[in-house]
């Protein structure tokens, strides 16, 4: 389950950076993750995005939980286990050149391809409102913007990680 998170996060972000010259990007989301039986789980929270890879979710709901995707790494920080995950990731991976290479096939749909997996991305007045795909599980997933703003000005210590002295810290 991880893994699977982890890869929608850095999908998500991968998809909204850099469609139409993105740079920046900030909006409220609602995750949803259903699986073959059709259980889903839904998230909720604040998401910022900033060229070249930064990223930083913040889910309120189910659980408050803050991760923050940065060049060659991302960091977990779960404040009711009151520990962090650092996990180092493919620095291969570039989030907007995905989304730059994404291709029109209807008047508010592109498509991306990584990792053999296919991304929906949808527009509507040129701002992306919604990312869905299929996850390595076969769970399909969809992601919902609101209140999003485009090539604002964010700072780099949004991306920063903040992780509490007293709390474990798990490398993976």
């Amino acid at each position: 389950m991880k893994k699977n998170f982890l890869l929608t996060l850095m999908a998500s972000t991968t998809l909204f950076a850099s469609l139409n010259n993105i740079n920046s990007f900030e909006a409220d989301f609602i995750q949803n993750i259903a699986d073959e039986k059709g259980k889903v789980i839904e998230y909720a929270g604040h998401v910022l995005a900033k060229k070249p890879q930064y990223a930083f979710w913040s889910y309120t709901k189910p659980i408050n939980k803050n991760v923050y995707i940065l060049p060659q790494r991302v960091v977990i920080v779960e404040p009711e286990l009151e520990q962090a995950i650092v996990k180092f990731i493919d620095s291969d991976f570039d989030f907007f050149n995905m989304l730059k290479n994404a291709k029109k096939i209807s008047h508010d749909t592109y498509t991306a391809s990584y990792n053999n997996a296919n991304f929906k991305i949808k527009i509507k007045k040129g701002e992306i409102v919604s990312i869905s795909y299929k996850d390595e599980f076969e769970n399909d997933v969809v992601i919902r913007f609101s209140n999003q703003k485009q090539n604002i000005e964010i700072s780099d210590t949004k991306f920063i990680p903040i992780v509490p002295d007293e709390y474990d810290i798990i490398r993976d």
